[in-house]
């Protein structure tokens, strides 16, 4: 499947999480049994760490989120432009594995395909915003 394609499955996973409180293991298993044909085990493996790594560190993740979204209420920003901040900031403070560049564009581009007009523009200023806080 690829990187890009499995970063898709988890920002559609992180939404569905957010809207659907149920039990976590369950949906992650869940989207991976539904994309089974496409995932590779190294795909699995993102997916799930991913998810799971997002949730062990939300506080944290949501208020640096609430930090560098000026002008934005948190409880307005949409759940699909939550699930691509949680999954980019995730990536960017705990992968190493991964460049802030491609977390950045690929952001971005997700945020194109599935959130509104502007979204792409939204997001890229917070993670700029927090690039420039951590560098």
């Amino acid at each position: 499947m690829g990187r890009k394609a499995a970063r898709e499955v988890a920002v559609k996973l992180l939404y569905q999480m957010e809207i659907q409180k149920d039990n976590r293991e369950e949906q992650i298993q869940t989207a991976l049994n539904e994309n089974e044909n496409e995932l590779t085990s190294k795909d699995k493996k993102y997916i799930t760490d991913i998810i799971k790594g997002v949730y062990e560190n939300i506080k944290n993740i949501d208020e640096l989120i609430k930090k560098y979204s000026k002008g934005w209420e948190f409880n307005r920003i949409s759940k699909v432009d939550l699930s691509i901040l949680r999954l980019s900031i995730f990536e960017i403070l705990f992968r190493e594995d991964i460049p802030y560049n491609v977390s950045v564009n690929e952001a971005v581009e997700i945020a194109k395909k599935y959130s509104s007009e502007g979204a792409g523009a939204f997001i890229n200023g917070i993670l700029s915003n927090l690039s420039k806080q951590k560098a």
